[in-house]
């Protein structure tokens, strides 16, 4: 991938990778919506869920079940302690109003997923996301916003007509939480591929 996110390119890989991972998506989501409510598992399914999309990054085969795994409550102390950090570092940002804490939430996006890919430590995972979309905090926002409202129109749209469309913008919807996913894999990867050279 370029050094410098591609917007078209962007949208249509995550298309194509979402496309073609749409049932395993799917089912690891669903599998993660329901358990999110059960205390103490709803942990290591969230770690396990930001590894699929790890996975996924790396054009490795989804497994659903995965996020059950036993290995994602290794290093739970640390997952607390930088969901603390972030939230502590994001909270501090508010006090300047809503600007200063949008640009510092673009720019730890991808702290979790350093976390669980590169077994890094809570404050290595925060500051690597930071440089690492150092200069692309403005596309990132843009690519959020532009899949927002694509979904959001398509599935309005789509739910215009009658009879039929609620069942479409509820289909809409499901696809879009799958290419969600995959549009968060493919950021990640171009984030991540920044590491490689100093690896």
């Amino acid at each position: 991938m370029q050094n410098k996110l591609n917007i078209q390119e962007t949208f249509t890989e995550a298309f194509n990778l979402g496309v073609k991972n749409m049932v395993n998506l799917l089912l690891t989501a669903l599998l993660y919506f329901v358990t999110i409510w059960i205390p103490y598992l709803n942990v290591g399914t969230t770690i396990g869920f930001y590894k699929v999309i790890v996975a996924l990054s790396k054009g490795e085969e989804i497994v659903p079940t995965s996020i059950f795994s036993r290995e994602n409550y290794k290093g739970l102390g640390d997952f607390f302690l930088l969901f603390g950090l972030e939230s502590a570092g994001l909270g501090a940002a508010l006090v300047f109003f809503f600007a200063p804490a949008l640009v510092l939430g673009l720019a730890w996006q991808y702290a979790f997923y350093f976390f669980v890919d590169k077994k890094m430590s809570p404050l290595k995972s925060l500051s690597t996301s930071y440089d690492t979309t150092c200069g692309e905090k403005w596309t990132l926002f843009f690519i959020y916003l532009l899949f927002g409202v694509c979904v959001g129109l398509v599935a309005g749209l789509l739910g215009a007509i009658p009879k039929v469309g609620a069942v479409l913008a509820v289909l809409v919807a499901i696809a879009g939480v799958a290419l969600g996913m995959a549009l968060e894999a493919v950021l990640y990867k171009h984030f991540a591929s920044k590491l490689e050279p100093a690896e």
